[in-house]
C-alpha cells in the first residue's frame, strides 16, 4: 500500500468491521460506566476497585479498545499526515480536557494518563512505526508484544512510583487516579492489534462489515464524542433523580 494515499476499499471494509466492534467495546464501557455512577451516587454498592469481576470487566474493555486502536493504526496508514496531526490534536485536546474536568471533581485523583492519553502517546510512536517497513512484520510485532505484556507484568520499581515517571508502568504502586492506562503493558496490546492486523482476521472482520453490524459500526465511528459526552449526560441524569427523591 502506498504511504501517499488512503485505504483501499478492501482496508475501508475491514475499518468499518473494526468499527462495529469498537461500538461493542463503547456499549461495554457505558454499561461499566454507568455502574460507577450509581456507586458514586449511592444508589447501588459495586466494589468496582476491589473485586476481581469488576477489575476483569474494566481489563477486557480496555484491551478491546486498544486492540481495535492497533489494528486500525495498521489499515488506515496510508492517511495523509495533514489528516493525522489533525485527528492528533483533537484526541490530545480531549485527553487534556478529560485531565481538567477530573481534577474538578476528583482533586488528587485527577486523570493525568488515561486511556485517551496512552493513545496519544501510541499515535505518536505509530508515526515512527509504521514510517519502517520492518516494524510491520508479524514476527516483529508479536515478540515485541509478548515482551512489553511480560515487562509490564512482572517488572516493578519503587523508584518508579513518583507520578511524572509511573506513567512508563513499572510503579511498584498503582497511583491514586480515576483511570489509568500506563505505556507498559498495555503497548503490548496495541502491538499484538497491529500483528493481528496482517492475520486472516483482519479479512474476517471486512466480510462481517456490514448488515446487521451498521448500528454498531456508527457507535465506533462516534466513539470519541460518545467517550466524551456518556459521563455527563449519565451524571446529570442521576444528579437529577438524587435531587428529586430527596425533595420529594
Amino acid at each position: 500500500m502506498s504511504w501517499s494515499h488512503g485505504p483501499s476499499a478492501t482496508a475501508q471494509a475491514r475499518l468499518m468491521g473494526l468499527d462495529a466492534l469498537r461500538g461493542i467495546a463503547i456499549l461495554m464501557m457505558v454499561a461499566f460506566h454507568f455502574c460507577f455512577d450509581l456507586t458514586y451516587w449511592r444508589l447501588a454498592h459495586f466494589q468496582l476497585l476491589s473485586d476481581w469481576r469488576w477489575i476483569v470487566w474494566r481489563d477486557l474493555i480496555v484491551s478491546l479498545f486498544l486492540l481495535l486502536v492497533g489494528m486500525s493504526l495498521v489499515l488506515a496508514r496510508g492517511q495523509s499526515a495533514a489528516r493525522f496531526w489533525r485527528r492528533w490534536a483533537r484526541l490530545t485536546g480531549c485527553a487534556l480536557l478529560i485531565s481538567l474536568v477530573s481534577w474538578g471533581m476528583f482533586h488528587q485523583r485527577f486523570i493525568y494518563f488515561g486511556v485517551l492519553h496512552f493513545i496519544s502517546l501510541t499515535w505518536l510512536l505509530s508515526r515512527l512505526w509504521l514510517s519502517r517497513a520492518a516494524w510491520l512484520r508479524h514476527r516483529v510485532l508479536l515478540p515485541l508484544a509478548l515482551l512489553c505484556l511480560l515487562a509490564g507484568g512482572l517488572l516493578a520499581f519503587p523508584a518508579m512510583d513518583p507520578r511524572w515517571l509511573n506513567w512508563l508502568g513499572l510503579a511498584a504502586h498503582k497511583p491514586a487516579t480515576e483511570d489509568y492506562v500506563p505505556l507498559l503493558p498495555w503497548l503490548g496490546v496495541v502491538l499484538l492489534g497491529m500483528s493481528l492486523a496482517q492475520t486472516p482476521l483482519a479479512a474476517w472482520l471486512g466480510r462481517r462489515g456490514g448488515g446487521g453490524w451498521r448500528p454498531l459500526a456508527w457507535l465506533g465511528r462516534h466513539s470519541l464524542a460518545i467517550y466524551l459526552l456518556h459521563q455527563p449526560l449519565l451524571m446529570g441524569l442521576l444528579a437529577l433523580y438524587v435531587w428529586y427523591r430527596a425533595s420529594a
